[in-house]
């Protein structure tokens, strides 16, 4: 009913448990923790009327409104007690998530500062739940779905890294202040640092306003202090440290790996390792126009900007807009599969509005300042995704 995060593999718990797993049994920093496998949610809906048909949100429905099993609830009760009943975070891994074809960034629900077995039930099912949402029923297959469990960390920097195919080549790093979703989910423009093969690091330091961070168990956004917004959020030795843990990770997993890091008492911990589906593109030197940001995904394309601020705005985006928006969080994936194209105010390059734009090959750019006042509503735009620079017209369109 439940299997050790050490002893989790991809066929029974998912690619997302599985690789922690796997990074678990060759020694290197991986949070405790536990995994829900696909049988419990098997067993969960066997007799739940499923249909994979249009009528996603009735199966959803049906899922959330079914009381996790006793049985279940007992077994998350000893296997938390185990781990000292310390907050946790409850991540999705689903069949179909975190493979070598797709990465599904942000297609399913996860949670981070849940605390005891009550609220650890109700994120599993929550996950559950999640395989049926808009932005994860693509594809229609393996619909079937593992949770993962973990102790809560509470990160004084986390970011995201990319690993390179070539050794020889740069490792991507991003990083900011306080917990990761506000980097994978594109609220904050971190600090992005390359760590070349012979160990040199480049750097270019955001000003990074805001931070995320658990108070009990709700996630808190705070103001990041004025002296500090524009510091590095870690330093080069640190990033040379990152870059070495990457080539191990990407060791074990056979290939270029995403990996999601933290760092909390200067001790740094590897959350999440997945295959790299789409490589961003290498940073620009362009500068001389004044809608510039960071390239998020190769190719150009001209289109109806369309500026959305927010869920009420959605329905007016139509196929081959381009979106302009101050960034993408998981609500927002439906609308990157009709847009020819995204541009946001905040964001790095390892984002998951960007690898979703990848994966979805149109272009992305990213910190784009005050772009949806800059830009207006209907105007002809042109973004090129692999030097960051956006270009308007005189002509407008509805």
């Amino acid at each position: 009913m439940i299997v050790p995060l050490m002893e989790a593999v991809a066929d029974t718990c998912g690619g997302k448990a599985g690789a922690l797993g796997a990074l678990l049994r060759a020694g290197l920093p991986v949070p405790d923790g536990f995994v829900v496998p696909f049988a419990a949610y098997l067993a969960a809906v066997r007799d739940l009327d499923l249909a994979r048909s249009d009528e996603l949100d009735a199966a959803r429905r049906m899922i959330e409104a079914r009381p996790v099993h006793a049985t279940v609830i007992d077994a998350l009760g000893r296997a938390l007690g185990e781990l000292g009943d310390p907050p946790v975070a409850v991540r999705s891994s689903a069949a179909n998530e975190d493979t070598g074809q797709a990465s599904a960034a942000g297609r399913h629900d996860s949670f981070l500062a849940v605390q005891g077995v009550s609220g650890v039930a109700d994120a599993v099912r929550a996950c559950w739940a999640s395989l049926f949402s808009p932005r994860a029923i693509e594809p229609y297959d393996d619909l079937v779905m593992a949770v993962i469990v973990q102790r809560h960390l509470d990160a004084e920097v986390s970011g995201v890294m990319f690993t390179p195919a070539d050794p020889d080549d740069v490792t991507q790093i991003e990083a900011s202040w306080g917990l990761g979703p506000s980097i994978v989910g594109g609220t904050v423009t971190p600090d992005a640092y390359r760590v070349s093969g012979d160990g040199s690091v480049t750097r270019t330091i955001a000003d990074k306003r805001t931070r995320l961070d658990r108070r009990g168990t709700r996630l808190v956004m705070s103001d990041v202090p004025t002296r500090a917004r524009n510091q590095p959020a870690i330093d080069d030795a640190t990033a040379t440290r990152l870059a070495e843990l990457g080539g191990e990770i990407a060791a074990v997993l056979g290939g270029p790996q995403d990996i999601e890091w933290a760092i909390t008492d200067e001790r740094t911990w590897v959350l999440q390792a997945r295959p790299v589906t789409a490589a961003p593109p290498p940073p620009s030197g362009v500068s001389d126009t004044p809608l510039t940001g960071t390239p998020g995904s190769r190719g150009t394309v001209t289109g109806t900007a369309r500026i959305v601020r927010g869920p009420g705005d959605f329905a007016r985006v139509h196929p081959g807009d381009i979106l302009v928006c101050p960034f993408t969080d998981p609500a927002w994936t439906p609308l990157l599969r009709i847009a020819a194209g995204v541009v946001t105010e905040t964001g790095g390059v390892l984002s998951h509005a960007a690898i979703v734009a990848r994966e979805h090959a149109i272009p992305a750019v990213l910190g784009v300042q005050n772009a949806t006042s800059r830009l207006h509503d209907g105007t002809i735009i042109t973004i090129d995704g692999s030097t960051g620079t956006v270009t308007t017209t005189n002509r407008t369109h509805s």
